[in-house]
């Protein structure tokens, strides 16, 4: 009986192997070719380096998956289990399975990005990508310019709900498991109570304003007290049975215990950073001013666009005024396919400091005119034609990534994870819009004929 423990994980690649074959002649492996492998795995160090890097692929391999989780739009569990049984996958990242062989390792995704945002930042990546596709895009003299949400995966916040999660942790999570291993008798406090009386607030389809007031009274006090209790525990076990995340977490409790007593007695809109998720703290209330959703919970992109072919600008999960990019994109956008002449944004984009320095430069620009002057025929043809590939191209690659680019709602938790999951989102959806245009592209000989 042939004894296959001993064999390694990963077997030499075979290029010559009609599967080979097939899959170059794929979409996905036009979108293999379509990306600068050499420029990418040059942005991480060598192989096997750094605390929790994969040892099973190299900085090829890492960036190999994270586009491809992108561009399958799957959890991280279904990206290993596909990646098991797809020999097309294999090849994308370069490594292919032996025999008898799989991953079982389900928290890799969660190493490599751990791995790529502690040696590089998304500009790095995003830089080396353009630099790769600028020779494939026309009509560069055309800036397109937007900003979106990519809301984050948490629950809808409010008061309550944050006071409560907040009290929770920490008593069952923190206070009572410490209790439990020094071995000491637990506080006395109001906690099992107030959880009845949570449960029967949250049990009611409607609550008045006065009753929601009067259990976010109860709770601020209870978490004031808790808060209270934990402390001396600590200080008499020296908080040995604590790890960072927990530490973190405690900061993060104590600011929420903060800004709700202030909430108590001023406006919402005077609180500045207000957190709404105790497990995503850098995450803010967005206002969008959009009839179904006037405010979103996530990170903030101002996002530029060239012939389709759409790159990051800015990223923020605070709130930010996306007309004061204009001069900083077009001179960005100057560094990589050149001088803009042309450019597409919404209305809010026109205002008079903006109008100002696009007559300066001599940019032309869909904004409505302003003065008893009004366009020519042909600058109207030409200024709307701007206003509709704005409209339709532009917001529709919002829709797009987010619908088959896993962006409707970021589950990872991090900031910088989740900027590198918008970023690779974005770069998939470019890498597969450039290998259709090269599919669509007649060979050498038909061209000359």
């Amino acid at each position: 009986m042939k004894d296959t423990t001993q064999l390694p994980l990963f077997k030499d690649f075979d290029g010559y192997s009609p599967k080979y074959h097939f899959f170059k002649n794929s979409l996905l492996g036009q979108v293999h070719d379509s990306l600068p492998w050499d420029g990418l795995a040059s942005l991480l160090p060598g192989e096997d380096t750094g605390p929790g890097a994969p040892k099973w692929f190299d900085a090829k391999g890492m960036f190999a998956l994270m586009f491809l989780k992108a561009y399958l739009n799957v959890s991280d569990r279904q990206l290993i289990e596909r990646f098991n049984t797809d020999y097309s996958l294999q090849m994308f990242c370069g490594r292919l399975l032996a025999e008898d062989k799989q991953i079982r390792d389900t928290t890799i995704m969660t190493r490599i990005r751990k791995h790529i945002e502690g040696h590089c930042e998304w500009e790095q990546i995003q830089s080396v990508l353009l630099d790769c596709w600028k020779r494939d895009v026309n009509n560069t003299h055309v800036l397109l310019m937007d900003a979106t949400c990519y809301e984050s995966y948490i629950r809808f916040p409010t008061d309550v709900k944050l006071l409560w999660e907040s009290c929770h942790w920490v008593f069952e999570k923190q206070l009572y498991r410490l209790c439990r291993i020094l071995g000491t008798k637990r506080p006395r406090s109001k906690y099992v109570e107030q959880k009845r009386k949570q449960l029967a607030y949250f049990r009611k389809r409607k609550n008045t304003y006065k009753e929601t007031k009067k259990r976010r009274e109860s709770l601020v006090y209870l978490l004031e007290k808790g808060l209270k209790q934990l402390q001396e525990v600590l200080d008499v076990s020296r908080a040995e049975c604590m790890g960072p995340e927990d530490f973190s977490c405690l900061r993060t409790v104590k600011k929420v215990l903060v800004q709700q007593v202030f909430l108590l007695d001023h406006q919402p809109k005077e609180l500045k950073d207000r957190i709404v998720s105790l497990h995503k703290p850098y995450v803010r209330p967005i206002k969008r001013g959009k009839e179904n959703k006037p405010v979103e919970f996530g990170m903030k992109v101002h996002m530029l666009q060239v012939d389709g072919l759409s790159f990051l600008d800015a990223m923020s999960f605070k709130n930010f005024n996306e007309t004061t990019r204009l001069k900083l994109s077009v001179l960005k956008h100057k560094t990589v396919f050149g001088q803009t002449s042309q450019l597409g944004a919404d209305r809010i984009y026109a205002s008079n400091a903006n109008r100002r320095y696009c007559t300066g430069n001599k940019i032309f620009t869909c904004f409505p005119k302003k003065g008893p002057k009004k366009h020519s025929r042909a600058e109207q043809m030409l200024s709307g034609e701007i206003a509709r590939q704005r409209a339709t191209v532009m917001e529709g690659v919002f829709g797009t990534h987010k619908d088959h680019y896993g962006l409707r709602k970021i589950k990872v938790k991090g900031e910088k994870r989740e900027k590198l999951m918008v970023l690779f989102a974005t770069m998939a959806a470019n890498a597969v819009k450039i290998a259709k245009r090269k599919q669509e592209r007649p060979p050498p000989a038909d061209r000359a004929a």
